[in-house]
Order: structure tokens, then sequence, then C-alpha cells
């Protein structure tokens, strides 16, 4: 293969194009089947979820094919949250998990996320062993050691009543009014569940997954669907998730939107006071904003950066022993309670802190006031290299001389799009602007 098929968040691309075709999926079932059986012995089991996109069912069956065809054993969850599909490989004992989603992108796309068996996302190595594997031929299990492939319809129940465990005192959101926003995808169901469950009055909006409306003007991509529906329902709280439920944007009662920074700030200060923050450190990425680490530095934690992409701030968390991470675009993880990003519980941790205080949400979502802010994203053709070219190369370094003490550039090749994400920060809103302008009308100009 001439490029590598794993980005930041596991297989993705267009349905119908390479590499989401059915033919692609066999593949790296059969690869992945491979990769998990390597002592030989038969009895292995995987989980597959998905979200409500119409390629899920397409790519769901290739999968199924590839991995029996080397002697897996599957278990259909049907459409479920990503971090669902992390618990329940662990509370299911699989060999294996994974996740057929495109997260928050349109429903033209799709995704293959894989999980090991601890439930957490699979390494970089890990992921080139099996790449290595597609690339060949994996061998075929024996007509005897053919695997099975059954439905498990509890899969939703079992994640729900794990989410509810979470929340600290059953019952305790009576009398709180919240709007849900399921964006139509993963979530359309477990998450008005488990918020109804716990006593909550439930607005539900979202939930009408036809296959083709995931993520379509609604969910944490869009928050704005859900804040006039908190002002028009004169709810206390919004909840918008994304299209596999990972990620969270938070409306207060006043149709404000709280990002990941600012539901981390709150999440740590509390754990940091309370002691349950390890080693007082949040792990974030490059992309957060310099205002939530100079917030957290006033309380005494630091702030740990990584790379974009949910998978390292779990990497960092984990060789650091830190609980605490996520990401500005609303992936929060808690590894207390979950191996990934999880909106719903991050919702329900936010609930909690509502129930605790006694306190509004528009009290709560403001913790730090942002350093200005700009993100443009430039498109660019396949087989390209933008970043590469000496005049881009110098465009940036005189850019980033300019800022030279007043703000942070931050400019990335998006792992899931061709684009090219040029960010940068500054006190100076016109010098911010001419910066990004400058960067994104060279690589316009070239690419």
């Amino acid at each position: 293969m001439s490029k590598r098929l794993f980005g930041t968040d596991g297989v993705r691309g267009r349905a119908n194009s390479y590499p989401m075709t059915a033919e692609m999926a066999l593949k790296l079932g059969a690869a992945a089947g491979e990769f998990f059986r390597s002592d030989g012995r038969n009895g292995h089991r995987v989980v597959i979820g998905k979200d409500t996109r119409r390629s899920g069912y397409m790519l769901e069956t290739a999968l199924t094919a590839g991995l029996t065809s080397t002697g897996m054993n599957v278990l259909l969850l049907g459409p479920v949250p990503t971090p669902a599909v992390g618990y329940l490989t662990r509370s299911m004992r699989a060999d294996l998990g994974i996740m057929i989603s495109a997260s928050h992108n349109p429903y033209q796309d799709n995704g293959i996320k894989f999980f090991g068996p601890d439930g957490f996302k699979l390494s970089d190595a890990a992921e080139d062993r099996i790449e290595a594997i597609v690339a060949g031929a994996p061998p075929l299990a024996e007509p005897e050691r053919i695997g099975s492939a059954r439905r498990i319809d509890d899969g939703r129940g079992r994640y729900v009543e794990y989410v509810k465990t979470t929340f600290p005192g059953r019952g305790a959101l009576g009398g709180l009014k919240v709007v849900i926003d399921c964006a139509h995808g993963a979530a359309y169901r477990a998450a008005p569940e488990a918020l109804w469950e716990l006593g909550a009055e439930v607005v539900a909006m979202g939930t009408a997954p036809n296959g083709f409306n995931i993520n379509a003007g609604c969910g944490s991509t869009h928050p704005e669907a859900c804040a006039e529906r908190v002002l028009a329902e004169g709810a206390d709280l919004g909840i918008t998730l994304d299209g596999d439920a990972d990620r969270v944007m938070i409306v207060d009662e006043t149709g404000a939107v709280a990002d990941g920074d600012q539901i981390m700030a709150l999440f740590a200060a509390r754990w940091a006071a309370e002691g349950r923050l390890n080693e007082n450190v949040l792990v974030a990425t490059v992309m957060s904003n310099l205002g939530l680490e100079r917030y957290l530095g006033g309380h005494g934690i630091r702030l740990e950066r990584t790379p974009v992409g949910d998978r390292y701030v779990v990497e960092a968390m984990r060789r650091g022993g830190w609980n605490l991470g996520g990401e500005q675009s609303g992936h929060i993880v808690m590894t207390d309670f979950a191996t990934t990003g999880d909106g719903l519980i991050a919702g329900l941790q936010f609930l909690g802190e509502m129930a605790r205080t006694g306190r509004r949400a528009s009290e709560l979502v403001h913790s730090f006031d942002r350093v200005p802010q700009l993100l443009k994203n430039v498109r660019y053709g396949a087989g390209k290299e933008p970043l590469g070219a000496p005049e881009v190369q110098a465009v940036i370094a005189t850019q980033e001389a300019r800022l030279n003490g007043c703000g942070r550039l931050v400019i990335r090749k998006s792992g899931t799009e061709p684009l090219v994400r040029v960010m940068a920060e500054c006190t100076d809103e016109a010098l911010l602007a001419a910066v990004v302008g400058e960067i994104v009308a060279e690589i316009e100009a070239r690419f």
C-alpha cells in the first residue's frame, strides 16, 4: 500500500472509497483476527459497535466476514457509543473491540477504530502490525475453526447501567430539566435513558437517525441548535454529543456554550481541591487555550500538552499515571471511569457538580477568560505535502517571530481529513488575524 491506513483515530475516509470500502473492511477484519489469534487457539471474541450511518451496515458485515474467516467469534452490539465499546470489550472479556464510526464527520464518511482487551485504543505499534498483515495474505481458518457471529441485545443496557454508577447520588437530578442533543448518532437511545433513569426531566433532540442525518446541523459541532432548545424549553442545562458520543459541549441556561477547555478547568480544580487529581496534572493537547494553562497554574495544577488526538492524551495519561485529560473539542477522558472520551459521563459529572453545589450552570461553565484564538482549516489535494514546501515553511517562521512573547502558533495536518489546521493565539486580535491570514494565503496559493 502506498500510504498508511491508520490515522490519529483508526482508519477513516469517505464511504465506498478507499480505504472505507467493504473490501478493505474485510481485509482489516481478517488482519485483526490474525493479529489477535497468533496463539492459534479458537474461542477468541470481538465486540463490534457502530453509529447510525447507512454505510455502517456494509462495513459491519464485511468486518464480520473477515474476522470469522480467521476464527474470531463476533458479538454485534448495534448502535452504541464509542466509550461503550471500550467498556464492553473489557466487561465481556473480549480480545478485541471495534467501533464503526467517523465521530463528528458527516454521514458520507465512516471509520473503523480498534480497542485492545483492556478497553483502550490500540497502540501505533499494534496498528502497524495489523496494517502489515493487511498488505500480505492472512491465513484463513480451517472449516471447523471458522468463527461465529451473533447479536447482543443488552449491550446498550449494560452500558447505561454502568454510566449511572459514575454519577454521585442516584436520583439527585430530580428537578433539573436537561436538553440532550444526541446528534442523530450512536447515543440516541442510551443518553436520554440514562438521564431519565437518574431523575432528570429530559428534553431529547437528535434522536431520529435515518442513516444520513448524523451530525447534520446538530450535536457538539453545532451546539447552537442545543442552545436554542435550552432557551425555548427554559432548561437548566444542555448536553450536546457528537455522532459517536465521545465528545461533549455543555450549554448553560442562558444558551452560552462551554467547550472542552472550560469543562476540564472545572473538573481539574474540583478534583485537585478534593485530592483526586493524580499529581495535580491535567493532560490536554497543543490546541487547548493558553487561558486554560494560566488558570491551572494559578491553582497549582500542571498542564501536560500532547499532539492532537484523544489517543495521544490517553497514552500520556497512562504513561504518567494521570487520571484527567481531554481536548478543547470536547473529548473529556476520566480514566477513573472510562478508557476513552465519554461525553455522557462528562455531562453527568457536570450535573453532579450542579447538584453538589446548588449552583446554576452559568456559574460553573466559565472558569477562565480565553486568550483570543483563531483556527482556520485549509484543504489540499491528494498526494500533496503542503507543510514541506520551503515557501510555506518560510512564511510560518516569519509569523512565529511576529508572535514571539505575545502568543503561540500551532500548525498541523489533520489525521482524519486532507486539511492543514492553522491555529494561533494572541492577546492582540489584529495581529492574530494577520498571522493566520498570511499562512493560510500562502498554503492556498500553492496547494
